[in-house]
Parts: C-alpha cells; sequence; structure tokens
C-alpha cells in the first residue's frame, strides 16, 4: 500500500470533509435559530400549541421532503455518477441555506429548509461511495471515511459559533427586512462552501471504480427491489431500522437541547426583572453555550470512532461500544440535569452528543461494504433518507407531541422518553446487525 496520498485524494478528502462539516452546519441551525424565527414570523410563544407544532413541522418536514429526494439521490448518483450529484448538491443547499435568511413568511422558511435538506441527503451519499471507491484498501477506507466524518462535527462548533457572532455582531451588519436578527445572519452563512467548490470543481475527477466499470459496460443496473433480495434483505432491513434510531436520538432528543435551557431555572433567573430584548439575547447565548458542549461531545465521538473502528473487528461490538451507555446515560440526561441544573447538564450533553453523533461515523464506515459498486449509493441511500430521514427525524414530531402531555409541559421529559425508546430499540435490533465480508462485494 502506497502511504502517501496523491493530489487528487487530498483535493477530494478536501471537498468531502467540507461537504461532512457544512451537512451538519446547515442541520443544526433549525436547534439554534427555530425559536427566534418563529417568534418574528408568527408572533408565537414558546410552550404553546401553535408554536410546538410548527417546531415539529419545521424539523420534520424537510427531513421527510429531505429523504425522499435523497433516495432518488442515492440512484442518480449510481447511474449518473458520484461527482456530479455531490457537486450540485452542495449548490443546492448551499443557496437555499442563504435564501431562508430572506424569509417574510414561515411558508417560505419551510419551503426553503426543504430544498437545503434534498441537498444535505443527496451530497452525504454520494460523498461517502466517492470516498469509498478512491481508496480500494480497507483500513486506510476506514481512516479516511472517519476521519473525513469527523468534519461533520466541527460543522456544528461552526455554526454554533457563527449564531453567536450574528448575536454579538449583528446590529453591524447590513439590516434585513429591517432588522438585525441573528438568526437571519446565521442561516445566510450557510452559502458558504458554495465559495470553494465554484473554484475546485473543474479540478475533482470521477469515481476511478465507478467510471471503470461504466466505461466497461459492467455496472449494473441499480434498483430498490434488489435491495431486498434474499443477499441483501436482512442488512436492508436492519440498517434501515438502526440508522433510524441513530436519527431519533439526534432529532428527538438533542435537537430539542437549544429550547430546553431558555426555561430552566438558573436562565430564568438570568432574565428575571431585565428588558424583553435583553432576556432573549441570554436566552440564545446561553443555549448556544450548552449546544457547544453538544458538538464538542460530538467531535470526540466522531474520533473516538475512527479510532476505534481501526482495532476492533467486530462491528456489533463497536456499535455497542456507544448504544449500551447510550441507553443508560442519555435519558437521565433530560429526566433530571436538563430540567434544574444547567452546569451538569453541559457535561451530560457532552457525553450525549458523543455517543449518539459517532453513530453517523459509523453508517458511513459500514454501509460501503455491504453493498456492490453498482447498488452502493441506493443501498446507502435507503437506509440514511428513508430509515434517518424519513423514519428517524419524526421523532422530533414525537417529542414536540410529546411535550404538552408532560407534566408542566415539560420538553425535556418527552425528550427523555423518545431517547429511552430509540436507544433501546436500536440496542435490540444490533443482535441482528449483519458483519461485513472481508473483501469488498462483487458486481
Amino acid at each position: 500500500m502506497n502511504s502517501k496520498f496523491t493530489r487528487t485524494q487530498w483535493l477530494i478528502c478536501v471537498i468531502a470533509s467540507i461537504g461532512f462539516a457544512f451537512d451538519i452546519y446547515e442541520l443544526l441551525m433549525l436547534p439554534l435559530i427555530v425559536r427566534p424565527a418563529l417568534q418574528e414570523l408568527i408572533g408565537a410563544t414558546p410552550g404553546t400549541a401553535q408554536f410546538e407544532r410548527w417546531v415539529g413541522l419545521l424539523f420534520f418536514v424537510p427531513a421527510l421532503i429531505g429523504g425522499v429526494f435523497g433516495l432518488l439521490g442515492g440512484y442518480l448518483t449510481d447511474v449518473l455518477g458520484r461527482r456530479r450529484v455531490l457537486v450540485g448538491s452542495i449548490l443546492l443547499y448551499a443557496f437555499s441555506a442563504f435564501a431562508a435568511g430572506f424569509s417574510t413568511s414561515i411558508e417560505m422558511l419551510l419551503i426553503l429548509r426543504c430544498t437545503t435538506f434534498i441537498g444535505v441527503c443527496v451530497e452525504f451519499v454520494a460523498a461517502v461511495a466517492w470516498l469509498a471507491e478512491l481508496f480500494p484498501d480497507p483500513k486506510r477506507r476506514e481512516s479516511v471515511l472517519g476521519f473525513t466524518q469527523a468534519f461533520s462535527s466541527l460543522g456544528g462548533l461552526l455554526v454554533t459559533g457563527a449564531y453567536y457572532l450574528s448575536l454579538q455582531y449583528g446590529e453591524f451588519l447590513p439590516a434585513i427586512q429591517g432588522g438585525h436578527e441573528a438568526w437571519r445572519y446565521t442561516l445566510i452563512s450557510g452559502v458558504i462552501p458554495a465559495l470553494p467548490l465554484i473554484l475546485i470543481r473543474p479540478f475533482l475527477p470521477e469515481s476511478p471504480e465507478w467510471e471503470r466499470k461504466k466505461n466497461e459496460g459492467t455496472l449494473g443496473r441499480p434498483s430498490i427491489a434488489a435491495l431486498f433480495s434474499p443477499k441483501y434483505r436482512r442488512t436492508t432491513i436492519v440498517t434501515t431500522l438502526m440508522f433510524a434510531c441513530s436519527y431519533g436520538a439526534a432529532f428527538g432528543a438533542l435537537q430539542h437541547t437549544p429550547r430546553i435551557v431558555p426555561s430552566m431555572p438558573q436562565v430564568q433567573e438570568m432574565t428575571k426583572g431585565k428588558p424583553v430584548p435583553a432576556q432573549k439575547k441570554i436566552e440564545q447565548e446561553t443555549a448556544a453555550h450548552v449546544n457547544f458542549y453538544q458538538e464538542i461531545g460530538g467531535l470526540a465521538g466522531r474520533f473516538l470512532l475512527a479510532v476505534c473502528a481501526i482495532w476492533i473487528v467486530s462491528r456489533r461490538a463497536l456499535m455497542r461500544i456507544f448504544q449500551i451507555p447510550g441507553l443508560i446515560i442519555i435519558p437521565l440526561v433530560y429526566f433530571f440535569p436538563a430540567r434544574d441544573n444547567l452546569e451538569l447538564l453541559k457535561i451530560g450533553i457532552f457525553v450525549a452528543g458523543m455517543l449518539t453523533i459517532a453513530q453517523f461515523s459509523f453508517w458511513g464506515n459500514y454501509l460501503p461494504r455491504m453493498y456492490p459498486v453498482h447498488l452502493r449509493g441506493t443501498g446507502e441511500s435507503f437506509a440514511a433518507n428513508i430509515g434517518g430521514r424519513v423514519i428517524g427525524t419524526s421523532a422530533a414530531l414525537v417529542t414536540t407531541s410529546l411535550t404538552p402531555l408532560m407534566p408542566n409541559r415539560s420538553t425535556a421529559l418527552a425528550a427523555g422518553c423518545v431517547a429511552l425508546a430509540v436507544y433501546l430499540i436500536g440496542s435490540i435490533a444490533c443482535f441482528w446487525l449483519p458483519e461485513p465480508p472481508p473483501q469488498d462485494m462483487e458486481e
């Protein structure tokens, strides 16, 4: 094995890392901006039925639309090639996020979040397939996929930083819709990944393995039905279910944390007696600060997964390192400190981020090994988009639906119940997770 990367390999790794980082950047905007955005666009009060309904819709509908179109994108990745689909998807989500910053109604914001999600859902599948085929050596592939996906958590840190800077310095930026709201500037910052891509695009090659098979006429025809043939059925069903649980924990619990923080007693005490604009700023800054701990935990989890994946042969054992502690710790975080202990919540949300976010890197490493080249994009896309984006993200709607039924309308209690359920299902399903073959599957 050649120990050095070529210039082309470095270039592709850089673009994939930027794509992974801004995938999460775009997704994690919503927990930070949804509260002030709804307060401005519809004037809803947090905790009311109208507010919770729109929170659930903004979390779930874009994920549903993104998952459906993402599945189509996975198919197109197998038909048209990895590079073309990857580049188009990044441009789509970048410019959709930019336009969302100028939303004049909640419906406009919802539509642009849908197109943003479509780009994000397609980009993940195209980038993973591209990287997997660029590095045929299994050890190097595991390392590259693990560490490039670690940049996803860097995206979480970046969006937290962008939101914080928008809160601090937004008043010095040009007014949008007559104001200087931080949530608008944060959305607009999502255009950043398109800028280097426009410059680098002409130098990006196609996946060599996909292109060779395409030119030789040996590339099989992808189909969703093939995913449920006897050879792949168990893999497809189990990975789809477990991917749904991974996303269920993130969307049903972790992404609600910035909404939970403002209602905590310590934050209420900090805002007591202050004018409304000052109260909102304190709430948003405190939520961003807690979110920073979560993203640091997610980054640590992705690097931990990347290291463990090299040394632990069994994929079931690797997954259980994160699932079993998560089953115990994450519900407890939401049942207790998320309700009344801000400092302990920071520690708990760090651990919750580490255990949950690491699982997304696991799927990026695992799925390319379970399908042949002509089904790789379609197979990854089905698990990620139908399992993760459509089924898994519906947990956000479950949490918002449970919140009015909880004592004191506690979002934290609702999030804890959802986290317990999805981690329990994922831990049981892991017993049926197929181990990958020692070599890549043949056509």
